[in-house]
């Protein structure tokens, strides 16, 4: 039995925009308890030419948003990227994660040759819809992901690897 397209990117984009939410709720709350101004965390980076949480998650967004429209061959929708506090960022991520479920296997599933052209500013990348799900999105999700996951932990937020890969 093979793998279709459907099953290797919804479920997996959703899992982790669903980790991605929860990992945010504590950092919320870390924020709450230890009374610090949430915006400390948000903007932090861990290195200074690195983006700063909040950036991470509009793109992990961005990522997620774009594989399902792009394989599904509709518009991926546009946000404004003007999120700034927990609440604000976990929202973007429950609209995006609902997004990302409304499209069925019937709309994605054979996308696997579907030519996936992207506008970047060093010029186009071009990609097979397997390709660009296996090889550009799932990698720079993950990334994005386990970036925002390090800002907090290592800003003292109480995280484990579970918080990370979600319950199996």
């Amino acid at each position: 039995m093979s793998l279709s397209m459907y099953e290797a990117s919804v479920p997996a984009l959703s899992r982790m925009l669903d980790n991605l939410r929860g990992i945010l709720e504590k950092g919320a709350a870390h924020a709450e308890q230890h009374k610090l101004d949430a915006s400390s965390l948000t903007t932090f980076r861990l290195y200074p030419d690195m983006f700063p949480l909040s950036r991470q998650v509009q793109i992990a967004a961005d990522m997620a948003k774009g594989c399902a429209a792009r394989l599904a061959g509709a518009d991926v929708p546009s946000y404004e990227d003007k999120e700034v506090t927990f609440a604000e960022l976990i929202a973007r991520v429950e609209k995006t994660a609902a997004f990302v479920k409304s499209f069925s296997s019937s709309q994605i599933d054979g996308s696997e040759d579907r030519e996936i052209v992207l506008k970047g500013r060093n010029g186009e990348m071009r990609f097979s819809g397997k390709n660009y799900l296996l090889h550009f999105v799932l990698p720079n999700l993950h990334f994005h992901v386990a970036t925002t996951y390090n800002i907090l932990r290592h800003n003292g937020v109480v995280l484990g690897k579970p918080d990370f890969i979600g319950g199996v």
